[in-house]
């Protein structure tokens, strides 16, 4: 699926995608977050700008900016699973506990085989309400 995801609609778009994501791999958030920021602009219905955008917040700790991505990028596509898994973690770093829950099984039940499933087991940040350690 992320291969679909990461194609972007035109080779500008491409380009700008594939920038932004060399500028995160190299730590550069600030240059990426204006990457992708023309991205989401020159591309406004295009899920993964804002799944990619948010990524780059989320790893600068700004949840709330990644909250904000990611529920767009689930608006233009629902069945999105990294931005369904991204959108539980980012809810778990809120402290949004019982929402992460839902949005990671969600994200199961699109993808069971997700590493992030681990979050749900028996004593894990988000296994089951009371049988936590």
């Amino acid at each position: 699926m992320w291969e679909l995801w990461l194609k972007a609609p035109d080779a500008a778009a491409q380009e700008v995608l594939d920038k932004g994501m060399r500028q995160r791999n190299n730590y550069d958030f600030l240059g990426s977050l204006e990457s992708f920021d023309r991205l989401v602009a020159y591309c406004p219905n295009y899920a993964e700008g804002y799944n990619q955008r948010a990524f780059t917040s989320f790893l600068r700790e700004d949840f709330a900016a990644a909250l904000v991505d990611l529920d767009v990028a689930l608006t233009l596509s629902p069945d999105h699973v990294g931005a369904q898994s991204g959108r539980a973690l980012t809810l778990m770093n809120l402290g949004r506990i019982d929402e992460a829950r839902v949005q990671m099984e969600a994200a199961l039940e699109n993808n069971p085989w997700l590493s992030e499933r681990a979050l749900l087991a028996k004593g894990a940040p988000l296994g089951p309400k009371g049988e936590d350690i």
